[in-house]
């Protein structure tokens, strides 16, 4: 199954809440409590300082409206923010206080964790745990009681499941769960500890348990496909194993670039880092049409590089503008 987004772009989640109020309230007798996305009625928050914003306001001064008719679904689609390295608390304050202000929902990423992305292209993080812990308090002091959504350290589950040198996995796991136990106390946040991709780690029951080590009993459930290209159906598939080891567990979905499906799997960096072919995929929304599936959302910006994986591509999170164009089918 292939996800294609038609149509003009709208103001994420709104529709889909006023014609899930109006079918709660019309079809079989069902209340409106059942109707709320577990998320809440905000729309979700789109980053007017976003890199894409960015250039499509370059193109439209510029007069390239072919251009910027092509990119604008993909520039004002909500979509995720980043938190790597320096304090964060100044700018998760600022981000969130924005958001609050207009009435929505951001989607923080922490990425942070030592050991970051087993030491390739997005290798980094923070010195040690003592680092790492100091860092989640500051990004949680930013957020403060404000609504925000946080998806916790990428890929960082799925490499101590799966392995990766110098990085110890008793360790790592509990990490997550104190880091967990930090911003799930905050009263508007919900957590959502990544758990890789549905290409990656098929021994679903060591998953969950590392899940469980990592404190997904405290968060509000897993996210599933960052930064990644798998089908949503196949995504959702996989999440709904993986939630009933967990009990059920709610999960969320990177929708991001997955609109072509995933590339062709070779073996090698190039199968995941700016692979050609990709599209955008569904538009983020806290309306999913499935139980246990809390949104749909633009994790990954697109557009931005996910490092220099072939001479001249930029590196990780900076624009590419070439990849942009093509995401949406220029």
């Amino acid at each position: 199954m292939v996800d294609v987004v038609r149509g003009p772009l709208r103001r994420a989640g709104v529709l889909g809440v006023v014609g899930g109020l109006v079918a709660a309230l019309t079809v079989g007798g069902g209340a409106v409590g059942e109707s709320v996305p577990r998320l809440g009625l905000r729309p979700l928050w789109s980053d007017p300082d976003s890199l894409a914003h960015a250039q499509l306001a370059a193109y439209e001064t510029a007069g390239r409206t072919d251009l910027a008719d092509a990119l604008r679904p993909l520039a004002q689609a909500p979509t995720a923010t980043w938190f790597t390295g320096d304090a964060p608390r100044e700018r998760a304050r600022a981000l969130t206080t924005a958001a609050a202000a207009a009435g929505e929902l951001p989607v923080l990423v922490a990425y942070d964790v030592p050991g970051r992305d087993c030491g390739s292209f997005s290798a980094g993080g923070a010195a040690d745990d003592d680092a790492y812990l100091a860092w989640i308090r500051d990004l949680a002091a930013g957020i403060g009681d404000r609504p925000a959504v946080v998806v916790l350290e990428p890929d960082a589950v799925a490499f101590a499941v799966t392995g990766c040198s110098g990085v110890d996995r008793r360790d790592r796991l509990g990490l997550l769960r104190r880091a967990v136990e930090v911003l799930a106390a905050l009263p508007g946040t919900h957590v959502y500890v990544d758990a890789g991709h549905a290409g990656w780690v098929q021994d679903l029951p060591a998953l969950a348990t590392a899940l469980r080590a990592a404190g997904i009993d405290r968060a509000a459930g897993f996210a599933l496909n960052v930064s990644n290209f798998q089908p949503t159906d196949v995504t959702v598939a996989y999440g709904r194993k993986l939630s009933h080891l967990l009990g059920g567990a709610h999960f969320v979905v990177d929708t991001s670039r997955n609109g072509a499906g995933a590339p062709v799997a070779t073996g090698r960096d190039e199968d995941w880092c700016n692979p050609p072919g990709r599209r955008i995929g569904r538009l983020p929304t806290t309306l999913t049409g499935e139980d246990v599936v809390d949104a749909w959302l633009w994790v990954k910006r697109p557009g931005e590089s996910d490092g220099s994986c072939r001479p001249g591509e930029p590196a990780a999170g900076e624009w590419f503008e070439g990849y942009a164009l093509a995401l949406v089918g220029v």
